[in-house]
C-alpha cells in the first residue's frame, strides 16, 4: 500500500483510505489546477463517461487497447491485492478511432466479483477516470457493467490466481 502521507495527484487509490487520503489532500472537488484536464468534473475519480458510439466502419485501435488494458493494470480491487485486469474483472475492450476527432475511444464490458460489491463505486470509478490520465490520446471511454456471466475464480490470471494463493 501507497503511504497515504505521501500521496500524489496521480497516484490511483486502490483502498478506501487511499482514497480518503488523496480527498483530504487534494480536495474531493480536486482539478489539479486544469478543470479541461478532468473534463470539468467534481473529482476526476468521479467522472461520467461519455457514451461511446462505435460508428460503422470505425477502425480498431489495437494500440490504443494496448494502452487502455496498462491502465486497467494499475487499478486494484481496494479489497484484493490483484489488478482488475488479472483478476478478470474485464471482459472486453473494444477501442476504436473516431473518424471525425481522430481520438481514440473504447467501450469496456466489466462486472465485479460480487453484485453487492461495497467498492464497486470506487472500481466503476477509476476504470472511468481512464481517459482523464491518458493526456488526451483517448476522447471517451463507455464502461457497461454487466453480471451475465457471473464472475468466478476461473476467469482470474495464472499471475492473480498465484497473488491470491490459488495456486
Amino acid at each position: 500500500m501507497k503511504d497515504p502521507n505521501d500521496i500524489q495527484y496521480d497516484d490511483i487509490p486502490s483502498t478506501a483510505e487511499e482514497m480518503a487520503a488523496w480527498e483530504a489532500k487534494f480536495g474531493a472537488g480536486a482539478k489539479g489546477g486544469d478543470a479541461a484536464a478532468t473534463g470539468g468534473v467534481d473529482s476526476r475519480f468521479d467522472a461520467t463517461e461519455e457514451k461511446c458510439f462505435k460508428p460503422e466502419g470505425a477502425e480498431a485501435d489495437e494500440a490504443m487497447k494496448e494502452k487502455v488494458i496498462e491502465q486497467l493494470k494499475q487499478i486494484y480491487d481496494p479489497e484484493l491485492p490483484v489488478n482488475i485486469y488479472d483478476l478478470g474483472l474485464i471482459y472486453d475492450v473494444d477501442c476504436w478511432k473516431n473518424p471525425k476527432s481522430k481520438l481514440g475511444e473504447c467501450k469496456i464490458t466489466m462486472t465485479l466479483t460480487s453484485a453487492t460489491c461495497s467498492m464497486s463505486e470506487m472500481i466503476v470509478d477509476l476504470v472511468r477516470s481512464i481517459p482523464t490520465r491518458m493526456g488526451g490520446e483517448l476522447g471517451c471511454i463507455d464502461v457497461e457493467l454487466v453480471f451475465d456471466p457471473p464472475w468466478s475464480q476461473d476467469k482470474m490470471s495464472d499471475e492473480a490466481k498465484l497473488a491470491m494463493g490459488f495456486l
